[in-house]
């Protein structure tokens, strides 16, 4: 599907609800329970490792765009697949524990996590959809995912150009675009999001989640800090404010 034919198909989506507003994006779609959301179970994911593990269609996709990488001489290679609630939560209570034990108030803690990572169940990489990718064949530098490694004489500038050219004609799109005026996560040049399973998920994350609501009931660490205006602003920025062709 090309971005032009996937505007399109979303275009009939949008256009289905405004003429019957009786029907929920679930009609183009499946329907997606609170624990898919969220990351506590999907039926869905296959695979066996955190590099492995994704939708089945996603991939299925995904095999197909590192074959055509491949006759380029570009070993596409997942760094991180589908991510659980449970490792999500480990992942960002370890950083909100170092943050607090080095000084810095809770507030400003979670700021300084979100920078990069998500508040648990709040993740794109529960719904197996989502990728972070490096090329195998390039040096591999000691940490991968940094966004001068995907530009210039960057190890993995090759990679880049050539998702630039062709992710789209698998259905992957970039979520964290280096736009200006794009708030929320900062520019992620590896991160690529298969969108037609994830665009009815976010769609169905909007409908269902009451953020604030779901970090009370699974206890984060630190949830007694997550104020309204907080919760508001991250559920803009940092879940909403991505790739227009993504929504």
């Amino acid at each position: 599907m090309k971005r032009n034919e996937f505007i399109k198909i979303s275009s009939i989506a949008s256009l289905g609800l405004a003429i019957f507003p009786q029907f929920s994006f679930n009609y183009f779609s499946e329907t997606f329970t609170r624990n898919q959301l969220i990351g506590k179970g999907n039926p869905d994911i296959i695979g066996d490792s955190y590099t492995s593990k994704l939708h089945k269609s996603a991939k299925e996709a995904f095999q197909k765009m590192k074959a055509a990488a491949a006759k380029e001489n570009i070993n596409i290679e997942v760094v991180s697949a589908y991510r659980s609630f449970q490792r999500q939560k480990e992942i960002f209570e370890g950083k909100y524990k170092k943050f607090t034990a080095e000084g810095l108030s809770p507030e400003k803690s979670l700021a300084k996590i979100i920078e990069y990572s998500t508040i648990p169940g709040t993740s794109r990489h529960h719904w197996g959809t989502d990728i972070d990718i490096i090329d195998a064949n390039a040096p591999r530098p000691a940490n991968v995912l940094m966004p001068e490694h995907f530009h210039g004489s960057g190890p993995f500038c090759k990679l880049k150009m050539w998702l630039n050219d062709n992710a789209e004609k698998f259905d992957f799109f970039e979520v964290y675009t280096d736009n200006g005026n794009r708030k929320g996560f900062k520019y992620e040049p590896w991160h690529f999001s298969y969108a037609p399973v994830s665009v009815p998920m976010l769609t169905a994350y909007k409908e269902q989640i009451d953020m604030k609501k779901m970090l009370s009931e699974e206890k984060i660490l630190g949830n007694e800090h997550f104020s309204e205006a907080f919760v508001s602003k991250y559920v803009s920025e940092n879940i909403f404010d991505i790739n227009p062709l993504l929504k």
